[in-house]
């Protein structure tokens, strides 16, 4: 499969780094010698040196040869562009563009249907709202992905000290649990992430991911993290257009917001376009204000700014004055873990966002999304199961799957299924997988080479 990259920045160099561990063949295109001799130096991919809206480097490219092309530079204008040529050249190649300006997405249908034939806009300040919405939805859940438009998620939580479950093997889970059921899909013990098998048992601190159905995880969620309480208030520092965005979605779900903004130009700008969140103008790292404002009975507090560093200050601050939760913006991928490490673990990435959607295209066979956890040390795709698949037709129990690999869900018309080892996959089911890393590709071997596929 060829991919053609436009960009060569963080989204870039990302998507790009991955899918050269896959063995995929990459073409990054990038007007910045910087960018690419970044590339060139970490990478096994082919680069050209130019914008990407060039039609004679799109044709260098191979874009004729391509399946997907990703149109990810910090210019709307030039993945529009690059997008409008890739359309004359190569009409049935699979197209995402990266679009921030909210001109442009207010035509987002007319863009993607009719002028450019785009598949998916990908626009990271959305897409990390959402995330942000999906966080504070589910109390105490350091990550929630959604599976089959939310009838089934993916939550991950740390194991509170007085979990009924400490000490439980997972394989003496669904008898006590019969009404509630669920599968553990991987715990992260002392910064490793493991596949748990039935006598693996729980400890206090785990970091687990769970899957449930999406009307059952108010009954589930408390018997991993019984501590936690409902959200109903949140301080934003950050008063950008991510800070902007993230207020309207709080308003709607009904949360009181406050939010910090040091411009009182930008303070103005806000408190015109929002309805009931309190602007105030004032330094968010100042202590002093933080106090005043009540961050002590703060359920949720937003670092939002553009400054990564600045974020992780602030939410350290936050914590420190006694803020329920907090959730911290970062763009850096290698700042994640590091981050994880000092105690913040709840973080929302406009680029991983971004680039969970952009997976969804990449993956061969029938797959409907795709999901990193904990970084990149796992994936869960959700996909559909064929006539002449491998794993339909007999018990899960019996069936050749990758080490390494898990079928944690199955949903079946509008029933969702957890299923055990004598389940049966029929064709049709929509599944959800998790695998390793390192088992990742065998398991797209098996989406891809033994289904037939639309």
């Amino acid at each position: 499969m060829r991919i053609v990259i436009i960009g060569a920045g963080e989204i870039g160099f990302h998507v790009a780094q991955r899918l050269s561990l896959e063995h995929k063949d990459v073409v990054v295109i990038d007007k910045s010698p910087e960018a690419l001799r970044r590339i060139n130096d970490h990478l096994d991919v082919q680069t050209i040196l130019g914008s990407g809206s060039s039609p004679v480097l799109l044709e260098q490219a191979g874009i004729q040869q391509a399946k997907l092309l990703l149109a990810v530079t910090d210019s709307d204008e030039t993945n529009l562009t690059a997008c409008l040529f890739a359309r004359a050249l190569a009409p049935d190649l699979t197209k995402l563009a990266r679009i921030r300006n909210q001109e442009y997405l207010h035509y987002k249908s007319t863009l993607t249907r009719e002028i450019l034939n785009i598949a998916h806009v990908i626009n990271p300040d959305q897409e990390v709202v959402l995330a942000l919405e999906r966080m504070l939805e589910v109390p105490g859940a350091m990550e929630v992905n959604p599976f089959a438009g939310g009838r089934v998620k993916l939550i991950g939580v740390r194991v509170c000290p007085d979990s009924p479950l400490i000490g439980v093997r997972l394989m003496d889970i669904p008898d006590r649990y019969r009404d509630d059921r669920f599968i553990v899909a991987a715990i992260v013990r002392d910064e490793r992430l493991l596949i748990p098998t039935g006598p693996d048992a729980l400890r206090r601190e785990d970091v687990v991911y769970f899957i449930c159905a999406g009307d059952r995880v108010e009954r589930v969620l408390p018997l991993f993290s019984p501590c936690t309480t409902k959200v109903r208030n949140a301080m934003i520092v950050g008063g950008g257009s991510v800070g902007l965005l993230a207020a309207k979605a709080l308003e709607r779900k009904g949360l009181s917001v406050k939010l910090i903004e040091r411009d009182p130009q930008r303070c103005e700008k806000l408190a015109g376009e929002l309805d009931k969140t309190i602007v105030l103008h004032g330094d968010g790292s100042d202590g002093d204000l933080l106090q005043e404002e009540g961050i002590r009975e703060t359920d949720a507090f937003i670092a939002l700014t553009g400054g990564e560093e600045t974020n992780v200050l602030l939410s350290l601050l936050a914590k420190r004055l006694g803020a329920a939760k907090t959730i911290t913006r970062i763009n850096k991928f290698a700042y994640i873990p590091l981050v994880r490490a000092i105690g913040l673990e709840n973080v929302i990435s406009p680029r991983i966002s971004a680039v969970h959607t952009i997976y969804r295209h990449v993956r061969r066979g029938k797959v409907i999304s795709s999901v990193f956890i904990r970084g990149e040390e796992a994936e869960a795709l959700e996909a559909v199961a064929q006539e002449k698949s491998p794993i339909v037709h007999k018990p899960i129990k019996d069936l050749r799957f990758p080490k390494g690999a898990l079928i944690l869900c199955v949903i079946r018309g509008e029933e969702v299924i957890i299923p055990d080892g004598e389940s049966v996959i029929r064709p049709g089911d929509r599944i959800v997988i998790l695998s390793t890393r390192a088992n990742i590709s065998k398991v797209e071997r098996v989406l891809a080479v033994k289904l037939e596929y639309i």
